[in-house]
């Protein structure tokens, strides 16, 4: 049985640290509040993923090795997404199949790495206590998260211990929003119809709040319910959870330079 808090790496991926930090300040938050000893390692770099979809390998291996690195020496890494936390656990292994030291040092990242709703649930058995929110919300699946890592029940958990808060599922909330990193690049026109789908999806339940764990489908959504001139807020989860909603504007809205990096 442990007996000290364990050493969390947060994972804050390319996205939140460079378009909406305030979701890792979350996590953090969240994390701590959990019980967890929180750190952001300096050295952590992209997670390999855009080049791996490209099919580049060999760069991918070589951002892979910086990353065993930089978390080797903690008890777990979360992740406030499931699209980066899916490429560490289920594909950066892959990359050393031929090498079995290397691939024993990826199995073990990815053993000891978690999607942030997943690891509050699962691992830690965390209840939040964050304020009142009165609002009517309703819950996207990412596709990584959902596929590939098994979230589903857990935000749904969690954000049921918000007070006030009422969670209207719309009649597909598996449906992919067309992002999928560089499919929405490689394929504009089918991401486009992907996405006009959800959103419709979205304004047929009576939310006022849309909700996610992955800030990729969140950016794509926000974006199109901008063109559609929808007054629709659209938030991570882990900005509800933490409390932290009045602390910035809903993604996809116009703001000002991030007060600090992760």
């Amino acid at each position: 049985m442990r007996t000290t808090a364990p050493r969390v790496a947060l994972f804050v991926t390319c996205l939140v640290d460079l378009h909406r930090p305030d979701i890792g300040f979350a996590a953090i938050a969240l994390l701590e509040a959990a019980g967890c000893t929180v750190e952001v390692p300096r050295a952590q770099t992209c997670c390999g993923q855009p080049a791996y979809n490209a099919g580049d390998r060999a760069t991918t291996r070589d951002i892979a090795l910086g990353v065993l690195k930089a978390f080797a020496a903690y008890d777990y890494v979360v992740v406030p997404s499931g699209s980066c936390a899916g490429m560490l656990s289920r594909h950066l292994p892959e990359l050393f199949a031929d090498d079995p030291n290397l691939r024993s040092d990826a199995d073990a990242l990815a053993n000891k790495t978690f999607e942030l709703t997943a690891f509050l649930v699962d691992v830690m058995n965390f209840t939040p206590q964050p304020p009142p929110l009165d609002a009517v919300a309703t819950y996207h699946d990412a596709c990584a998260g959902l596929r590939e890592l098994g979230v589903k029940t857990q935000p749904r958990q969690l954000l049921a211990a918000v007070p006030g808060l009422r969670l209207v599922e719309m009649a597909q909330p598996e449906l992919c929003c067309g992002f999928g990193g560089t499919f929405c690049v490689k394929y504009p026109e089918i991401s486009t119809r992907m996405v006009a789908e959800k959103t419709s999806d979205i304004a047929e339940t009576p939310a006022t709040l849309l909700l996610s764990g992955d800030l990729g489908c969140l950016l794509n959504i926000a974006g199109r319910l901008t063109r559609e001139n929808s007054a629709i807020q659209v938030r991570h989860v882990a900005e509800v959870l933490s409390g932290s909603l009045p602390a910035a504007p809903p993604i996809g809205a116009p703001v000002a330079p991030p007060r600090a990096k992760l």
